[in-house]
């Protein structure tokens, strides 16, 4: 059986669990989900700045109303059992946790942990992150020592 590790910051989407599932064709794949809940202040700016590039002001304009911290743990809990009811639906094995701390570093315990053959990094474009390569996916690819695959969220956050 194929092992993906699964970093999300999201409810998968219906369209996001056949993208992830038929990635590998007919072989069985064990999903270990890793989600991300929403940062502080600072990613708070980041994601407006992408809003901005992405030319939806009102999405900038409403970032502060995006739960953080200690607030944003029950909804990444709630996404992340979505996700993996969603994942299981379509025959899928999977299983998952919410990232406590470091990102980077519980991705690389699980890849060891489970023996994954790849990391896929699903999420919505980060362009400030992207162009100066701080985004998971460019981090991870020095981190991991596995294949890394950056897909982007067929949904908006």
């Amino acid at each position: 059986m194929f092992t993906s590790v699964l970093m999300i910051e999201k409810a998968l989407t219906s369209a996001d669990v056949e993208f992830v599932t038929t990635l590998h064709g007919d072989e069985a794949v064990s999903f270990h989900v890793l989600l991300q809940p929403r940062g502080d202040q600072a990613d708070r700016l980041l994601r407006a700045i992408d809003d901005i590039a992405l030319g939806e002001l009102d999405d900038a304009a409403r970032e502060r109303e995006t739960p953080e911290g200690d607030a944003a743990k029950e909804p990444a809990e709630q996404a992340l059992e979505v996700s993996l009811a969603a994942l299981r639906s379509v025959g899928g094995r999977a299983e998952g946790r919410l990232v406590e701390d470091h990102p980077l570093d519980a991705l690389k315990s699980l890849v060891d942990e489970v023996g994954a053959d790849e990391v896929i990094v699903l999420t919505d474009p980060h362009y400030v992150e992207e162009f100066f390569h701080r985004d998971w996916a460019s981090r991870a690819r020095h981190k991991v020592g596995v294949p890394v695959l950056k897909l982007f969220s067929h949904s908006k956050a």
